[in-house]
């Protein structure tokens, strides 16, 4: 049973990075979207860019899904493959039944598909007279040949888990303000596991309708908002609250709470996460500094959040987002929202209410966070701000506590994490893992960790990644 949820959980945390795919296409899909409005540049072009994005967004989850689950480095057979298959099964589903979309799930089925079919098929056998086919480029075949069995497949059983699915976003948009806070809540409660990124998916790409002006229909919060829906945003605009006005709240709890001859140490973790949550929207730096310090600080931070959501659906406040829930979407998207003044205040107010209830907790249980230790545990190595300079140096001080290179299966990462699949979890050293400046490591499994990085993360990965190559490992 162990081993089962596992896999489950490895699983979806693979998904979880796909997501990020179509969420680093939005903003320009938003900046487009926004510019073609009549207060703005009012040109229809701009609008029907943006509705192109928009309408493939199915494409885009396909191909987050095929560089999550396709092993090995060279992934570029597996995308085209992607892509061709896709197309396939987006077209017979629609021959089968034309009034049949499973959106954004017909590209995470038909990227994981082709995932799978590569994985096992570049290393078959075939004739000596198809050798041109064979390999990776044997996906290119394969996968849009069973993109059609698929659809038939998928014609079948699609309509009763389109009906459920249909059932909750029904379910959840008629629990009003119950609903929005639920969806904040499990937002932030599933942060640690990574797998927020899959419940987002459904509310943010698939909850809701619309028909924008040039007649393409778009679904979800996020997608519907920058297409320009007025209804959409409901689930979308606590995050403001939280990003720009909360964990800054608790970066300076952190910071009062410390002792003073830390002051300064914590002063440089407070003020750079704080900074990162208001202009980034990024919010793991704060949040993995106590996640698992005080499971009843993240339980209060996750109540905050779904009670920031109902609060505002109280004013009928509604805003998406382009980049990130950060103050520079806050002014960019302001003039396409509704009531979003009230985000001020309640940021306000939300800003004290962490600042007051972590801080009084904090000392009440004497937990020890960031700088209430008797000697804060850092060396040298957490007192130099991370700089291109400092990369290779952190990547190669993680590789060697992570047991060195032949215990790496492999290596990826997504916003703020590195996500690593090892061999034996017993070779890892985490606490010289946490000195070299990480903000802190998750356990998903025996096989998979996440390191948090934060938003130095790739360039960290990148030097990372020549250190395999250098000790001849290639990651698999």
């Amino acid at each position: 049973m162990n081993n089962s949820f596992r896999l489950i959980s490895n699983q979806l945390s693979k998904l979880g990075k796909a997501m990020l795919i179509p969420v680093v296409a939005m903003p320009v899909a938003g900046l487009l979207a926004r510019f073609g409005q009549p207060d703005l540049l009012n040109l229809d072009i701009l609008k029907i860019a943006s509705d192109v994005i928009f309408g493939n967004l199915d494409m885009l989850f396909a191909v987050g899904c095929i560089l999550a689950y396709t092993k090995g480095k060279d992934k570029s057979s597996a995308v085209l493959a992607g892509v061709l298959s896709v197309m396939v099964f987006r077209q017979a589903i629609t021959y089968l039944d034309e009034n049949m979309s499973m959106g954004v799930f017909g590209g995470i089925v038909s990227g994981i598909s082709t995932a799978v079919i590569y994985n096992h098929s570049k290393n078959w056998k075939v004739p000596s007279m198809f050798d041109f086919f064979a390999g990776e480029k044997l996906a290119l075949t394969l996968g849009p040949i069973f993109s059609i069995i698929l659809a038939g497949i998928f014609s079948i059983i699609w309509p009763p888990i389109e009906a459920g699915l249909n059932v909750f976003a029904t379910g959840l948009g008629s629990m009003g303000i119950f609903g929005v806070f639920l969806f904040g809540f499990l937002n932030r409660i599933l942060i640690p596991t990574g797998l927020h990124h899959v419940f987002n998916a459904y509310i943010f790409y698939e909850l809701g309708s619309y028909t924008t002006e040039t007649g393409t229909v778009v679904t979800g919060e996020m997608t519907r908002f920058l297409a320009g829906d007025p209804s959409a945003g409901a689930f979308l605009v606590m995050f403001y609250v939280i990003m720009v006005f909360g964990v800054p709240g608790i970066a300076a709890a952190l910071y009062k709470t410390a002792r003073p001859e830390n002051k300064t140490d914590v002063k440089g973790l407070a003020s750079s996460g704080a900074l990162t949550s208001i202009f980034a929207g990024v919010t793991e730096p704060i949040e993995f500094s106590f996640m698992f310090i005080s499971p009843l600080l993240y339980f209060i931070h996750s109540v905050f959040t779904g009670l920031a959501g109902a609060i505002l659906y109280l004013f009928d406040s509604r805003l998406g987002f382009n980049f990130g829930f950060n103050i520079i979407d806050l002014g960019l998207n302001w003039k396409m929202g509704n009531n979003v003044i009230f985000i001020i205040p309640v940021g306000i107010a939300f800003f004290f209410l962490y600042y007051f209830t972590f801080k009084t907790i904090i000392i009440k249980q004497d937990l020890k966070t960031p700088g209430r230790s008797e000697a804060l545990e850092v060396v040298d190595e957490t007192s130099i701000k991370l700089s291109h300079s400092n990369y290779a140096y952190m990547a190669k001080k993680l590789l060697q506590n992570l047991g060195g290179a032949e215990n790496i299966v492999n290596a990826e990462n997504c916003v703020t994490r590195m996500r690593l699949e090892i061999k034996n979890i017993d070779l890892i050293n985490e606490d010289n893992i946490k000195k070299t400046g990480a903000r802190g490591i998750v356990k998903i499994n025996q096989n998979n960790i996440q390191i948090i990085i934060g938003t130095d993360v790739g360039n960290v990965m990148k030097e990372f990644n020549a250190l395999l190559n250098e000790n001849m490992n290639e990651v698999r």
